[in-house]
C-alpha cells in the first residue's frame, strides 16, 4: 500500500534570473506536469491541479504498467515529440480527448519524462534528499524504454548553461535547478526555474475590462495584442494583463475614451470586426455582450511586451501564424513605432528541426554516468540559500 493517496500537489518552482551554482540541473520541459501512481498494478495519472488524466494517455498507462514496480509514485512531465522537438500544440489536443485518445496515442504518442520519485511500496521518500530520490529513480527505470524515461540531469553548471543557450531549438522552456539535499515539499515553490524570454513590439487593437469594473470604478482587465502578416493583415496573438492595481483605473478610463462605438463606420472597418473572422485571427469575444466582451480601439497604439513562448496557430490561408502561449507583460509604450512595423518576423517559430533530433539527444544523455553523491549537507553553500543545513 502506498503511503500517499492521489492526488498529491507537486513541488513547484519559482523564477530566478540566472542559473545558480551548486545544484542539480534538468531541462524545463514544455509539457504537462503529471504524477503517476501505480498501486496493485493499477495505473492512474494526475495533473498538477489534481485532475485525473488517466484516460487521456492510454499509451502511458500501458508503459507505466510495464516499466514500473507494483507500488510507486513518480513525478514528471508529459510531452509529445514530433519532428525532432517538443510539440505543445499536439499535446494540447490530448486534453479531454475521450474516444479519440486511443487513436491519438497511436499517431502522436506521448512520452513521460520522469524526474522525481515520491514513494516505492510502503516507503515514503518525501523526506529524503533530492540526490537520493534521483538515484532511486534511475535504479527504478534502469531497464525502462519507450514512453517512460528519466529526464536528463547534471550537476555541471557549464553544461546546464549550454542546455539553456542551445536547446531552445528543441522547444525547451529553460532549465530547472534543484538543491541536492532538499526534501520534497508538495505545493511549495522549492526549486528554481530559469526560463527563456523575448520581447516584441505589438499593436494594441482592443481591450477587456476587469469583471469587477463598474461605471463609477472602471478597471482594466487586459489589452488585446496583434501582429501584421506579410499581407498586412492584423492578427490577434495574445493579451497582456499584469498591470499594477493602482494603474488599472486610469488605463480603463483612457481606453474607454478610445473605444469604437459598435455600429460606427470605424468599428465596421476595424480589422477585427467579426465579419472578418475568415480573414484574420480575432479575439473570440469581439462583439459579444456581457462582462467579458472585447472592446475595439483604433489599432494605432504600439507597446513592447515580454513573452515566454509562442505556439503555432494556423488558419486557412495563413499557415505560419503563431500566438503567445501565455499572457505577456508590457515593458514600455512605443509612440515612436509605426503599427505596420509590428510583424510576425519578430516571433517567427523555427521552421526546421535541429540536425540531431530530441530523441537522439535523450538517448545519448541517458548513457551519461550518474552524478556522485554530494558532499555532506552542512558543507554545502549555494547562491540562493547560504544558510542551508542538513535539512535542505
Amino acid at each position: 500500500m502506498l503511503p500517499h493517496r492521489p492526488p498529491i500537489r507537486p513541488m513547484l518552482a519559482r523564477s530566478v534570473a540566472s542559473i545558480p551554482a551548486g545544484m542539480a540541473y534538468e531541462p524545463k520541459w514544455d509539457g504537462w506536469r503529471c504524477l503517476i501512481f501505480v498501486e496493485d498494478r493499477r495505473v492512474t495519472l494526475w495533473s498538477r491541479r489534481g485532475t485525473e488524466m488517466t484516460d487521456d494517455f492510454p499509451e502511458l498507462v500501458a508503459a507505466a504498467a510495464d516499466a514500473l514496480p507494483t507500488d510507486c509514485i513518480v513525478d514528471g512531465e508529459v510531452v509529445i515529440i514530433a519532428n525532432g522537438r517538443l510539440d505543445y500544440t499536439k499535446l494540447a489536443t490530448r486534453h479531454g480527448a475521450g474516444e479519440r485518445a486511443a487513436r491519438l496515442a497511436v499517431h502522436q504518442p506521448a512520452t513521460f519524462l520522469a524526474f522525481d520519485l515520491l514513494a516505492v511500496g510502503r516507503d515514503d521518500l518525501l523526506g529524503q534528499p533530492q540526490w537520493l530520490r534521483r538515484d532511486l529513480l534511475l535504479t527504478l527505470l534502469a531497464d525502462s524504454a519507450g514512453a517512460i524515461v528519466p529526464s536528463p540531469s547534471t550537476t555541471d553548471l557549464d553544461l546546464a548553461q549550454q542546455w539553456f543557450d542551445e536547446f531552445e531549438q528543441y522547444g525547451f522552456d529553460g532549465v530547472v535547478a534543484k538543491q541536492r539535499h532538499a526534501t520534497y515539499t508538495p505545493g511549495a515553490r522549492s526549486v528554481f526555474k530559469i526560463k527563456h524570454s523575448s520581447t516584441a513590439d505589438v499593436v494594441v487593437a482592443g481591450y477587456r475590462l476587469d469583471r469587477t469594473s463598474t461605471l463609477d470604478h472602471p478597471s482594466l482587465g487586459s489589452i488585446q495584442l496583434g501582429l501584421y502578416d506579410s499581407r498586412q493583415t492584423l492578427h490577434f496573438v495574445g493579451v497582456a494583463a499584469a498591470f499594477p492595481s493602482d494603474q488599472r483605473r486610469s488605463l480603463a478610463e483612457t481606453f474607454n475614451e478610445l473605444r469604437l462605438a459598435p455600429g460606427s463606420t470605424d468599428y465596421r472597418s476595424h480589422p477585427w470586426h467579426p465579419s472578418r473572422a475568415d480573414q484574420a485571427r480575432i479575439p473570440s469575444d469581439v462583439g459579444k455582450r456581457g462582462a467579458d466582451t472585447v472592446h475595439l480601439i483604433d489599432p494605432t497604439l504600439v507597446c513592447e511586451v515580454t513573452l515566454e513562448a509562442t505556439t503555432p496557430a494556423p488558419m486557412p490561408g495563413h499557415a505560419d501564424l503563431v500566438r503567445f502561449r501565455s499572457n505577456s507583460t508590457v515593458t514600455r509604450w512605443r509612440p515612436d513605432k509605426a503599427p505596420h512595423e509590428c510583424t510576425f518576423a519578430q516571433v517567427q517559430p523555427l521552421t526546421s528541426a535541429p540536425a540531431a533530433g530530441l530523441e537522439d539527444w535523450l538517448a545519448v544523455a541517458r548513457q551519461a554516468p550518474a552524478d556522485p553523491p554530494p558532499v555532506p549537507a552542512n558543507a554545502v553553500r549555494t547562491e540562493l540559500d547560504p544558510t542551508m543545513d542538513e535539512r535542505g
